[in-house]
């Protein structure tokens, strides 16, 4: 993530906030210690984070799930 300091961030803040709002959010530092970072509106928060089994309930995986089509595979595998 780049990291921008706070005078080149006033002089090139448009260019700099289009890039964020394009999804390259940056860091803006005072005398090298970065101070905040600019991150568009509609990317997650901490709070927001996906986490595993977001649609518990809402699918249904069959208990084989990961033997479906086999015999289809191991025959491309094997040239048959």
């Amino acid at each position: 993530m780049e990291t921008v300091n706070i005078h080149d961030a006033k002089t090139h803040l448009s260019r700099l906030v289009e890039r964020a709002a394009a999804g390259e959010p940056f860091i803006i530092a005072k005398s090298g210690k970065p101070m905040v970072k600019v991150i568009p509106l509609d990317s997650p928060s901490g709070g927001q984070v996906k986490r595993l089994g977001f649609l518990t309930g809402q699918i249904d995986v069959p208990q084989d799930f990961d033997r479906m089509g086999e015999d289809e595979i191991e025959k491309l595998f094997k040239g048959s």
